[in-house]
């Protein structure tokens, strides 16, 4: 195996193991609703997830472990899909964000870091952010 195929699977290993955190964050309340399943199907085609690894992957979510990510772009983008999935729906409940936290500290983010990057994303997607804040991460003068 060339390492080119090597880095190939690594990756789509670590696209699965993201694709069943998605799931799992979709499933939390229930079943998947007609919003979920839409931004589930984004990430089916943006992960490349086979039809026997979505099968899989919905019928036991848990099945693959959170793998760590070694950038600090990598870890974001993981957080980012996970905040999407959630707002889906348009809210967050306690449960979806107990598990957004430890999804957070799994990819490696310290605890302290990981709460704060939570803190700040539900700011953003719930919509509950003045004006300085809104401006600051548009970071205009």
């Amino acid at each position: 195996m060339s390492i080119v195929d090597l880095y190939e699977s690594s990756k789509h290993r670590n696209n699965v193991a993201h694709f069943s955190a998605i799931v799992c964050l979709a499933t939390i309340d229930g079943q998947i609703n007609e919003e979920e399943q839409k931004v589930i199907d984004k990430f089916v085609k943006k992960l490349d997830i086979t039809p026997t690894e979505y099968d899989e992957i919905i019928k036991n979510p848990k099945k693959y472990p959170v793998i760590p990510q070694n950038t600090s772009d990598n870890r974001l983008e993981r957080l980012l899909d996970l905040f999407k999935t959630v707002y889906s729906d348009h809210t967050m409940d306690d449960t979806e964000l107990k598990l957004i936290q430890k999804y957070a500290i799994q990819l490696g983010y310290p605890e302290e870091r990981a709460n704060e990057l939570i803190q700040k994303s539900v700011k953003l997607f719930s919509g509950k952010i003045d004006f300085e804040e809104y401006k600051a991460i548009l970071k205009i003068i």
